[in-house]
């Protein structure tokens, strides 16, 4: 008999017992028991226990969580119950199991979690929901496992050693033998693959995979979070080196194939520090006032045959991944910044859009082909920008004609009801070591928004080739960039939400009325002290950008067609654009819808997933920054509000760090998620979203990558 059966015979209360019968029953899913039975195995011998475990029967039956077979035989009520979804683990045991398709979320007790990891596919018995209880439910099988490995800091004993992490997914340290540490000692970064979860363990057990480092080195921390997002930190030499061995000439044959672009003026425009130029610019004059521009792309996919070894690195990694300091790339090095890059005064193989535009961005004809180009300048934003300002330097005629017909083209675009939003990024300036010595802000300029016009024109004309056909054609199978209409729950909350700052937008109405009224909203905020923050909630109202063979439109540029033509060195979609547009160009049928729409999906994750990777880089330099402030004091803004704290953004530096409700000590403050605010039950005080604090800097948790505050005012 199980030792918690054992129990049963001691003295024991009611809540207890119904553990010990609920587990039972659920112990012997298949089976019907009757009362001797169930009295024998829990050893339930004297009057007054085995009354209570009766009493305890009718409650399970009341609230429908066993049947009763015939008289005084029993079993689980396993009708309908079975339901396959997502685990996701809490490191405070509040486990919850998303059902696949739409449903509420299931809480799965850990004594019921079956060591299911976060994000495992699994099978859960669902038990039948109690009078004013919260569903809950027990895995029964795990279908697969979606995430093994962990990232955290060693804790080497004598004969054995630990992997403490900091991840809000796992509540206990791994387990690691001696003989799986990999050489690794205390103190030290490890990926660590957990290799089996014992039913009767209270620990995973797990296999050092890598030591990433020393903790609180800069490349260390940063390989931790790639591994934390399972994205790669290393390139694989096997990939590499087929790389080096793409020759570097280019084909006369392929040349001669190609329209020959290699006289006219042409340019990139990229970061100062930009190594891999996908994109260039050329320009000359036509006649009758019209412009020939056109905008050539790195032949990416003329290098990276299709399944090739080079490719399903590519397809796995999905996209470069940008962090403070560095560039995970998803091509190899000699492809991306070298044969692929277009770099200035040398030949390079080219995808082109190529338009014939007045000065007032009107579009009179287009047309695409693989293009040779060489560009006539590397020009870095900043350079640009000084020449539009002081209307003087190398090719600026040309600058200034590019400039204007963009600023048209973006009136139209505005005009036709595309969201303005013009978002800062937070930047650091690094030492030799990767130490955060400063921040500082980057904004979208001229010259920035010169490149990004033409970049959005060039996608969606390749978009309209391929998906525009006539009303009783079906379009060839090919992947767009959609952006669905806001949510219209979101939008209302948006509304209600910038309300109190005085401001509306319009929550009915057509698209374009809708957004209309969004950019409204958002031209009279710049410059205000709320600026950062409804322009924050304003893009969380709106609805994640993704890749779809479903073509549904782009609302926040308010353009019907839309795809991702012109970065295949650092994004995969763009490379599966290329290839499909090559293959119809020449006159090829439609390509296999699920292959890529699967593509698509796995695109949207990847893109998803390096989003988040890049986000807990700046959060983790951020920390380390104001980990030399501690003590100083900073006015800030509410930038969101929990039951467990508010969250303070600093005017100066944008760090965001946490004031604990617990540490709000002149009263009992409860949170009211309707109105985003904590409110006192006594004295009535009302902390909300957008007020303005002033906070100290009480402390930086650089292993939590987690700022605490504490209020002054």
């Amino acid at each position: 008999m199980k030792k918690k059966e054992k129990e049963a015979s001691k003295r024991i209360n009611k809540k207890e017992l119904a553990d010990i019968v609920s587990d039972f029953f659920r112990s012997k899913t298949n089976e019907t028991l009757n009362l001797e039975y169930i009295f024998s195995e829990l050893n339930l011998t004297s009057h007054p226990q085995k009354m209570l475990c009766i009493d305890i029967i009718h409650t399970l039956l009341d609230d429908d969580r066993i049947i009763e077979i015939s008289k005084n035989k029993f079993r689980i009520n396993n009708h309908g119950t079975m339901m396959t979804g997502i685990f996701q683990r809490k490191s405070n045991g509040k486990n919850s199991f998303i059902p696949e398709g739409e449903g509420e979320p299931i809480f799965v007790a850990e004594r019921n979690s079956a060591h299911a990891m976060n994000n495992d596919k699994v099978e859960i018995a669902f038990f039948a929901k109690r009078k004013n209880k919260e569903a809950e439910g027990e895995v029964v099988k795990i279908i697969e496992h979606a995430n093994d490995t962990f990232v955290g800091k060693l804790q080497v004993g004598k004969s054995y050693a630990f992997l403490v992490t900091e991840s809000r997914k796992l509540a206990n340290d791994i387990f690691i033998p001696k003989e799986n540490l990999k050489g690794g000692k205390s103190g030290d970064k490890a990926l660590v693959k957990v290799t089996e979860w014992p039913e009767e363990a209270k620990n995973p057990i797990g296999e050092v995979i890598d030591i990433l480092g020393q903790t609180g080195q800069n490349d260390t921390e940063m390989n931790a979070i790639l591994a934390e997002y399972g994205l790669p930190y290393v390139y694989p030499q096997a990939v590499e080196k087929a790389a080096d061995k793409i020759p570097a000439e280019i084909n006369p044959k392929e040349i001669a194939k190609r329209e020959d672009f290699r006289n006219v003026t042409t340019f990139t425009i990229d970061p100062k520090d930009a190594k891999d130029f996908d994109d260039a610019l050329s320009i000359r004059p036509l006649k009758d006032n019209l412009w020939e521009v056109g905008i050539h792309i790195a032949d990416a996919t003329y290098y990276v045959q299709e399944d090739g070894i080079i490719d399903k690195e590519a397809v796995k990694r999905a996209t470069s991944v940008y962090l403070v300091d560095r560039t995970i790339p998803m091509l190899p090095e000699r492809l991306c910044n070298n044969l692929c890059s277009l770099r200035q005064d040398e030949e390079k193989l080219t995808f082109s859009v190529i338009f014939d535009i007045d000065i007032k961005g009107n579009i009179k004809k287009t047309h695409i082909a693989h293009t040779v180009i060489k560009s006539n300048r590397r020009f870095a934003y900043e350079e640009v920008q000084e020449i539009l300002d002081k209307k003087e330097g190398l090719f600026k005629d040309e600058l200034i004609t590019l400039d204007t017909i963009a600023k048209a083209l973006r009136q139209k675009r505005f005009k036709a009801g595309a969201i303005n939003f013009d978002r800062f990024e937070v930047k650091f300036e690094l030492d030799e070591k990767g130490k955060p010595i400063s921040v500082y802000f980057k904004t979208s300029t001229d010259a920035n928004k010169l490149v990004e016009e033409f970049m959005l024109i060039a996608n969606r004309a390749v978009a309209e080739k391929i998906g525009k056909v006539p009303s009783n054609t079906k379009p060839k199978v090919f992947p767009y960039r959609i952006h669905e209409i806001p949510n219209p729950e979101k939008l209302e909350n948006l509304s209600q939400f910038i309300a109190r700052f005085g401001y509306k937008v319009r929550t009915t109405g057509t698209k374009a009325d809708i957004s209309k009224s969004i950019n409204h909203m958002l031209d009279d905020v710049q410059g205000k002290k709320a600026q950062n923050l409804i322009e924050t909630i304003a893009i969380r109202s709106m609805q994640k950008a993704r890749y779809s063979t479903e073509n549904i439109g782009h609302y926040g540029l308010a353009f019907d067609y839309y795809t991702h033509f012109t970065s295949p060195i650092r994004r995969y979609p763009d490379m599966m654009v290329h290839r499909l547009l090559t293959k119809y160009m020449d006159g090829g049928r439609s390509a296999s819808q699920k292959k890529y729409e699967d593509l698509c999906d796995h695109c949207s994750e990847m893109e998803q997933i390096a989003a988040n990777a890049e986000r807990s880089s700046v959060k983790y330099k951020q920390v380390e920054y104001m980990s030399e402030r501690l003590g100083q004091i900073y006015d800030g803004v509410i930038s969101g509000v929990t039951e467990w704290g508010l969250y303070v953004e600093l005017n100066e530096n944008k760090c965001e760090g946490m004031i604990p409700t617990r540490n709000l000590d002149d009263d009992y403050y409860e949170f009211d998620e309707k109105n985003y605010c904590l409110r006192g039950r006594r004295k009535h005080k009302v902390y909300s979203l957008g007020d303005a604090i002033t906070i100290r800097v009480a402390r930086a948790d650089l292993e939590k990558k987690q700022l605490d505050y504490e209020l002054i005012s």
